[in-house]
């Protein structure tokens, strides 16, 4: 064990510990056993579920307990899936929206990954917390500002840690730019940018025979997130999204560890992207035609940092484009581009005002946690970044420690999505993040990813 993991894992003891009002954990599950089985459970085994309940099922040091969906098909698949890989079978739950909870009765479960519809997310994590066990929720981890402080209230009430699974936090350019960063290759930094931009406009809309760009229906007669997710295109307007891009810009500026958020601004463009699809797809004449689509097209967000760091925050997820999370990260010596795929770094570059392809930079930077577990993460799914938030899930449940990404980092970050909401409402008004840490940010230190454990 090296030196960096040993300071690590004091630290996270030492922060696990340190007071009423903070994560506390029992001393007797301050340290875990290397060599024994954490007793899992997922809420949820739907499209994403299923995708985490693969990478649970490949570990030697998981045992699957139980399971929990209202979909009796996402049940048979999870089953098969259970079976085909040799494991004993889990105990299935289903029922009412409420069956969950039958779940978390289960003595002995210590973990619960939770892959629902957005509106759920909250509540699930907040009975997974009081029911004694560790919570690791899907993005956005929260809907409302009541939402966004039920979860810090509930993980400082219970300790037990809610850790929103950002895997793109883990995607492997993302670690290199934050090893970068912490080498100070860009100086100190000043403005940085990222989103969601997905033309999701096929997932959004579907009928059911087809899961991807089968139709223009959505709800009930819909497929998979068509039942729920376009719902949040009609009633909301904000940035809906917003933690794929935001979580890593977090830990580049160490948000709620020496850094926060103070305010934003946001602003919508129109509507029209979801109402064109629909028409070209289905016709003028098909009923969803004539719905009123609330969410503008694209919504840009800027946020202010009180150490003065300037971010941009866009959601487009209703327009023909190619993806990109559009990340920006720009200091005094450089900046980098993810969207080109290059960086410049002053009197480094071989050209001034030229750009230089990022990838030899990417591959001598590349973080330790990938050096280690890339042959691990080979088929984890989205680029094997899937792999690592699990990992690092299921070691901080085997360690009796708060996850490397906790409830704070959960409020912060979804806040983004209420607080657009307002901003837009009132005319691009700017709107004050609340300090979810209540001051602790202020002393607290960054944890993520630190050494090449987890």
């Amino acid at each position: 064990m090296n030196l960096n993991e040993i300071n690590r894992r004091e630290f996270l003891k030492t922060t696990a510990i340190a007071g009423a009002g903070t994560l506390v954990f029992p001393h007797s599950i301050l340290k875990g056993s290397d060599d024994r089985k954490v007793k899992m459970g997922l809420i949820g085994v739907g499209l994403r579920g299923r995708n985490h309940l693969a990478l649970l099922l490949r570990r030697a040091d998981v045992e699957v307990v139980a399971y929990c969906d209202i979909d009796p098909d996402a049940l048979t698949m999870a089953r098969d899936m259970v079976s085909e890989a040799g494991r004993p079978a889990a105990k299935e739950i289903t029922g009412s929206e409420y069956a969950y909870r039958d779940l978390l009765a289960i003595e002995g479960i210590e973990g619960v990954v939770i892959s629902t519809p957005w509106l759920w997310h909250t509540r699930m994590a907040v009975d997974t917390m009081k029911s004694g066990k560790y919570a690791g929720v899907e993005v956005s981890a929260a809907n409302t500002m009541e939402e966004c402080w039920d979860l810090v209230n509930t993980s400082e009430e219970t300790g037990k840690p809610c850790m929103i699974l950002e895997n793109v936090c883990y995607r492997r350019d993302v670690m290199a730019i934050l090893n970068m960063v912490r080498q100070d290759m860009f100086g100190e930094l000043v403005h940085l940018e990222c989103g969601y931009q997905h033309d999701l406009r096929a997932v959004k809309f579907n009928n059911g025979e087809q899961p991807y760009g089968g139709g223009v229906e959505f709800g009930e007669k819909a497929y998979s997130e068509a039942k729920w997710r376009t719902h949040h295109s009609v009633h909301r307007n904000g940035d809906l999204y917003p933690t794929h891009g935001i979580g890593p810009v977090a830990n580049y500026l160490n948000i709620n560890r020496g850094n926060r958020f103070v305010s934003l601004t946001s602003t919508a463009s129109k509507s029209r992207g979801l109402h064109k699809y629909i028409v070209d797809k289905g016709g003028e004449d098909h009923p969803n035609a004539k719905v009123k689509f609330k969410l503008g097209d694209v919504i840009t967000t800027v946020i202010r940092t009180v150490n003065e760091e300037s971010i941009i925050v866009s959601h487009d997820t209703n327009l023909p484009r190619p993806y990109s999370l559009g990340f920006r990260v720009q200091g005094t010596e450089g900046i980098w581009m993810d969207v080109n795929r290059s960086l410049y770094i002053e009197g480094v570059s071989p050209k001034a005002h030229r750009w230089e392809d990022a990838q030899p930079y990417l591959d001598k930077y590349d973080h330790p946690l990938w050096k280690r577990y890339q042959d691990e993460a080979t088929g984890a799914g989205h680029g094997g970044m899937d792999y690592f938030v699990i990992h690092a899930f299921i070691e901080s449940i085997k360690e009796g420690v708060n996850t490397p990404l906790d409830a704070y980092d959960a409020a912060a970050w979804s806040a983004i999505s209420p607080l657009s909401e307002q901003s837009i409402a009132m005319g691009n008004a700017p709107m004050e993040f609340p300090d979810f840490t209540r001051g602790r940010w202020m002393n607290r230190k960054p944890v993520f990813a630190l050494d090449d454990s987890y």
